[in-house]
């Protein structure tokens, strides 16, 4: 898609995915493509919860961005629509929307009835991004069995299945039929191929509308505890960010191990005059990939934002990351903290396609 090609109907792409799979650095890194030729982009992030970690690290790379909150774009779908006429002034060519990574039946209930706007807007094919060492663990046998049912349904619906960090080497699962393209938002390999395929208008968003038992799919939603937090970090004496979200990442994650919760996705930011820093982890133990200005400043005032997913009891995760900050050197100011289990989803409506 290039200059010349823009029609005055935006594109809305749905890049859809488990926790962790990279949606958002995806996002960032398609938008970055499509700013050197030219075009305009924005982005529409999406939660269960509110004071969101996307929302903020995409407004800091300098994305156009809305959000949708408290619930999934199913149960949010009149909010979406509004957030992208409201994008819609700022003459974007292409809008992405990232849905909740624990939610799935996205074209019954997002994708079919966006159709009725075609007048307005241009509907890419359904993306749905997988990390390939968290799609080893959750198609094996001994995998979660909430964790697991979700993933696959996100799967079905997939109009396009893309590997994310392709740059890591890891070795590709099987997924069925489906043909795999594999991306490295970090290098930028196969993300431009990506776009161009995606908004080429050579594959329609055809979808698959699920066979989905809803009172499992809340039970799956359900199992994990949901957990958003922003507060004003002061440390004496004063710290670079850097030197704050290390240990703090690091206490949760000993805590929730010792405890028996399995971290679905803890992410993280702190933001001051001297720079930005991001920091995620999708799983106990690991390493986290860290983003962001790591060599900032020492600061007496760091702005947190943390949101965590994880399979557990919302009371004991709350306590445990309640715990950890209560241990860093330093004043909390104006924290507010929510923890709980998804609700059931309700969409506002759920469609099926008309021959």
């Amino acid at each position: 898609m290039s200059q010349p090609d823009v029609a005055a109907k935006p594109w809305v792409v749905l890049v859809g995915g488990f926790l962790g799979a990279g949606k958002t650095t995806l996002i960032l890194a398609a938008a970055k493509e499509l700013h050197r030729r030219g075009l305009r982009c924005a982005v529409i992030t999406n939660d269960q919860g509110d004071v969101l970690v996307d929302t903020a690290y995409t407004s800091r790379n300098g994305l156009l961005s809305s959000e949708v909150t408290g619930g999934c774009f199913c149960c949010r779908l009149s909010e979406l629509v509004e957030a992208m006429d409201a994008l819609r002034r700022f003459s974007p060519h292409v809008i992405f929307a990232e849905p909740v990574g624990s939610c799935t039946d996205l074209f019954a209930t997002t994708l079919l009835p966006l159709r009725e706007y075609s007048d307005t807007y241009r509907l890419a094919p359904f993306t749905v991004l997988v990390d390939p060492a968290r799609a080893s663990e959750l198609l094996d046998n001994g995998a979660d069995d909430n964790l697991s049912f979700l993933f696959r349904k996100q799967l079905e619906e997939a109009d396009l299945i893309c590997m994310s960090k392709a740059d890591v080497g890891l070795p590709v699962p099987l997924l069925g039929s489906h043909a795999i393209r594999q991306l490295s938002a970090r290098t930028g390999q196969g993300v431009a191929a990506w776009l161009d395929e995606i908004l080429s208008g050579a594959i329609s968003c055809g979808g698959q509308v699920l066979d989905i038992d809803y009172e499992q799919y809340a039970r799956a939603e359900a199992a994990m505890a949901w957990l958003n937090l922003q507060a004003e970090v002061r440390p004496a004496p004063w710290q670079s960010s850097a030197m704050l979200m290390g240990p703090l990442l690091d206490a949760i994650d000993v805590e929730l191990t010792k405890a028996g919760i399995s971290i679905c996705h803890l992410k993280l930011v702190m933001d001051t005059p001297g720079g930005f820093l991001k920091a995620a982890i999708c799983k106990n133990g690991q390493e986290p990939v860290v983003e962001g200005d790591l060599d900032a400043s020492p600061a007496g005032v760091h702005h947190l934002i943390l949101n965590l997913r994880a399979l557990g009891s919302a009371a004991q995760v709350q306590e445990i990351v309640e715990g950890a900050l209560q241990r860093l050197p330093a004043e909390l100011r104006g924290m507010e903290i929510r923890c709980f289990h998804p609700g059931a989803p309700k969409p506002e409506r759920r469609m099926t396609p008309v021959a």
